[in-house]
């Protein structure tokens, strides 16, 4: 079978009536987005076997495996999930693969550090997107397609997706990786799914804004997030904001649609209410399940173990795109 990582969540957080043995272990393809290495620990642990592999659809599915080195059984548990979660070797049937310097299209040095972005190419790569020559002539240099996936080669030869190139946090001219930050997040035994943005910083530019989903409506703080984050990560990596969401905004494959989270990320800019209170919780109604808005289940104040001081609404919306978001605000 295959699936998305988001999937995993779901099998993980079932309830026991919903559960069953599995006997034998079942092989489980995984993509379209990097799983966090705590989650494919997780999920192996109830008798899955993943392979990890990367493609698009301009690579006519998959391009990169992550072949799995008999030697590897023999490590601890935790370190296998952390090779798993890379993206790997490219397929047979790729002429090449590769991460370069957008700008010199010098490959990178192989030390699992030095970013580039991701590039292909062979007869498996698309000839060009239909009726849309600029867009073209942008994903094709030398011969190569750029996937727009931000990664490093390690000293093996194994390629990492850091980010998207459009997901990368620039942040007082450091290179902030969501996904780095999010594989932290997920290191924390009540956080169920974890999503990292930019959210706009008057001194830094941009900071990381963490938007989770929490176990069985764990009253962790906000505090202890981050400090959580501060024991994993370099101090410039911490996200400066977490925000506590029912479900994590996410298209129809499970992928989490991180323009929405950015929206929203964009309404705690120099908002008075982060000064002295903190969001306890964001509730996230796409434009599909607005409607009506009288009609939206909106919480009452005393839904909440913890106090409630206001309950601010907030919408937004663009070329056909918007939200709605709900933020309950405890002092």
């Amino acid at each position: 079978m295959c699936c998305a990582p988001t999937v995993f969540n779901i099998l993980l957080e079932a309830k026991a009536h919903e559960r069953r043995q599995i006997t034998t272990p079942v092989e489980i393809l995984t993509g379209g987005a990097p799983p966090p290495a705590a989650l494919l620990q997780k999920i192996e642990k109830l008798g899955f076997h993943v392979v990890h592999a990367y493609g698009l659809t301009e690579a006519t599915g998959p391009a990169l495996v992550c072949e799995w080195q008999k030697r590897w059984n023999k490590l601890p548990a935790e370190d296998q999930a952390r090779l798993k979660a890379r993206q790997g070797i490219s397929i047979l049937t790729l002429a090449d693969a590769d991460v370069k310097d957008p700008e010199t299209m010098e490959s990178v040095p192989r030390d699992g550090k030095t970013m580039g972005e991701i590039v292909l190419r062979g007869s498996s790569i698309m000839k060009g997107y239909l009726k849309d020559e600029k867009a073209t002539a942008k994903a094709f240099r030398n011969g190569w397609f750029f996937t727009g996936d931000v990664g490093v080669v390690h000293p093996d030869g194994y390629m990492e997706i850091k980010d998207r190139s459009k997901d990368v946090i620039i942040s007082g001219g450091e290179n902030i990786s969501s996904v780095e930050v999010e594989a932290a997040l997920y290191k924390h035994p009540s956080v169920v799914e974890a999503a990292v943005v930019a959210m706009p910083h008057p001194k830094w530019g941009e900071s990381p804004c963490a938007f989770v989903t929490m176990r069985n409506a764990s009253a962790v703080e906000e505090a202890e997030i981050i400090q959580h984050c501060r024991r994993n990560l370099p101090h410039y990596m911490v996200p400066k904001k977490v925000a506590f969401m029912e479900e994590l905004p996410k298209t129809s494959t499970g992928k989490v649609q991180k323009f929405q989270l950015r929206a929203i990320a964009k309404t705690f800019e120099n908002s008075s209410e982060n000064e002295s209170c903190s969001a306890r919780k964001i509730i996230y109604y796409s434009t599909e399940q607005l409607g009506n808005a009288k009609t939206l289940p909106i919480p009452e104040s005393g839904a909440d173990s913890c106090f409630i001081s206001s309950l601010t609404v907030q919408f937004w919306g663009w070329g056909g795109v918007g939200g709605l978001v709900i933020k309950k605000l405890r002092c």
